[in-house]
């Protein structure tokens, strides 16, 4: 796998952006296949990428994830479906293998129904789609899956949901027991926890450990200082629309930024978005929101660190980590607004491109032209840091995963 980072994309200019289907092809042909279910917007997608994976197909039912999933991995099938209704012989046929086998399954399944934010419903629909991750796996037999979610996935009136789902690969597979990663552990600038459910197929001679993917990292968290670098601070509440979103930064070398805007060569992004980035160095994502006068005046007071107690907003401090950023409820929900936090300095909740960096996602990577879809995208979905850091561990048995 060829990665680039800022000053190469810089340096290569319109070549980066530009890479053509057949070179993209000709360097994922020999990449293990993975399909990424839940895919949203594609945070797991990025992850496996660099990881050195070739992501063949994602399902999600969300038309907008869809839609921004697609402007980033244009080379992916894309496929939007109720996978309660999805079959493994389907999904095979929509990965298209050819003589190649599936590697991997990944995914989020939604994590509404277990958050302890949420109504913790134990009968929320939503809830069956960790079981059906596990029976599309059952049905594939990849050789290997990585699913993910919220901890509160753990509590005890989810065992038997668990118990059930597990029950599907428990013969086929090598499970580790569920363990939690935070975010902060593997560079991201967010105290983002989550559990990972993972296992390989048994006829794999070497086994994996918990002990394989929860060693931290040598990369320090960043602080939300060192995430926001570059980005002006000043955002105006008239900027509303998708053309006004786009806005200049300053360039400024940092590990972090290096980290987050690698870019692997034929395989994502979106070739304008990716110019504007090199060439012009503009960003998408700067849309303002527009608070009435009591609420500026209540954002004012919340020193940093600290919850304005009315909206629950949290101001974030420089030195310090962001918060877990939330989804929010979807349409069929009430279409409810997630908790958006403060700006360290300025009296205004943060921009979608702002959390973004928080979270992880490079300069270049394209969400909805909504603030809300945005943040539910971005909330959503698993930090690119992390995903790559889990997906890492596997690929290194790739040889082995392989000749199964």
């Amino acid at each position: 796998m060829h990665t680039v980072g800022v000053r190469q994309l810089q340096k290569n200019g319109k070549n980066s952006s530009k890479s053509s289907p057949e070179a993209g092809l000709s360097e994922t042909c020999n990449r293990p296949k993975v399909v990424d279910l839940f895919a949203g917007v594609g945070g797991f997608s990025l992850g496996a990428i660099r990881a050195g994976f070739d992501v063949v197909a994602v399902i999600d039912l969300d038309k907008h994830a869809i839609g921004s999933h697609r402007k980033n991995f244009p080379q992916t099938k894309h496929r939007r479906l109720d996978i309660r209704k999805l079959s493994g012989k389907s999904l095979l046929k929509i990965a298209n293998l050819g003589d190649d086998k599936l590697s991997g399954i990944i995914g989020g399944p939604p994590c509404q129904g277990f958050s302890r934010m949420g109504g913790r419903r134990k009968n929320d629909k939503r809830n069956s789609l960790f079981f059906h991750f596990f029976r599309l796996v059952s049905e594939t037999k990849p050789s290997f899956f990585v699913a993910e979610n919220v901890p509160g996935i753990l509590d005890e009136k989810y065992d038997e949901l668990i118990q059930e789902s597990f029950r599907l690969v428990c013969e086929d597979y090598n499970w580790l027991e569920p363990f939690k990663i935070c975010a902060s552990d593997f560079g991201a600038a967010t105290s983002r926890t989550r559990v990972f459910f993972i296992g390989t197929h048994s006829s794999l001679k070497s086994k994996l450990c918990v002990s394989d993917f929860t060693a931290k990292s040598e990369r320090k968290a960043a602080s939300v200082r060192v995430a926001l670098a570059g980005l002006s601070p000043h955002v105006l509440p008239s900027w509303q629309s998708e053309k006004s979103s786009w806005r200049s930064i300053d360039l400024v070398e940092s590990e972090y930024l290096q980290l987050i805007n690698r870019h692997c060569e034929g395989s994502t992004g979106d070739a304008d978005a990716i110019r504007r980035f090199t060439e012009e160095r503009e960003i998408s994502g700067w849309l303002g929101t527009r608070h009435q006068p009591e609420v500026l005046e209540r954002f004012a007071a919340v020193e940093a660190g600290h919850t304005e107690k009315v909206s629950r907003y949290p101001r974030l401090s420089w030195e310090g980590l962001c918060p877990t950023l939330r989804a929010g409820t979807d349409s069929s929900r009430g279409s409810f607004q997630a908790v958006r936090p403060i700006h360290p300095d300025e009296n205004r909740v943060i921009t979608p491109r702002e959390a973004a960096r928080l979270q992880g996602f490079p300069d270049w990577f394209q969400f909805s032209h909504t603030k809300w879809h945005s943040f539910r995208q971005i909330g959503n979905s698993i930090s690119p840091l992390v995903a790559e850091a889990v997906l890492n561990v596997i690929h290194s048995r790739v040889r082995e995963l392989q000749s199964l």
